[in-house]
């Protein structure tokens, strides 16, 4: 079974810029998981969704690249059953007619 979070979409302190550390901007989260599903071993949406933002708002990261690997580490924890996870943080609104992201792939 794959779940699908898309545009995962809130506000939250991450960047390196002084602005940045500042105000808060937009923060777009997708992600994609691969897990063996059964009636009693399922992944809950909303809770991974509130897991992400808390995680985020939290840690008022500087650098995506801390973001992305500090959620993996997260969701692999909270969620032991998933065997490939991809994961993008994209900052939407930082530049002009353009949106930033950075993804990873992970097979377990």
């Amino acid at each position: 079974m794959t779940i699908h979070i898309e545009s995962l979409t809130f506000d939250a302190i991450i960047g390196l810029l002084d602005f940045e550390r500042e105000h808060t901007q937009q923060v777009v989260i997708d992600l994609q998981a691969d897990y063996p599903y059964s009636d009693r071993d399922f992944i809950d949406y909303a809770e991974l969704c509130d897991l992400l933002i808390s995680k985020v708002r939290e840690a008022r990261y500087e650098l995506l690249e801390d973001a992305l690997l500090e959620l993996e580490t997260l969701i692999r924890s909270a969620y032991p059953q998933i065997t490939s996870l991809f994961l993008k943080i994209a900052k939407p609104n930082i530049m002009k007619n353009v949106t930033v992201a950075l993804s990873h792939h992970w097979d377990y």
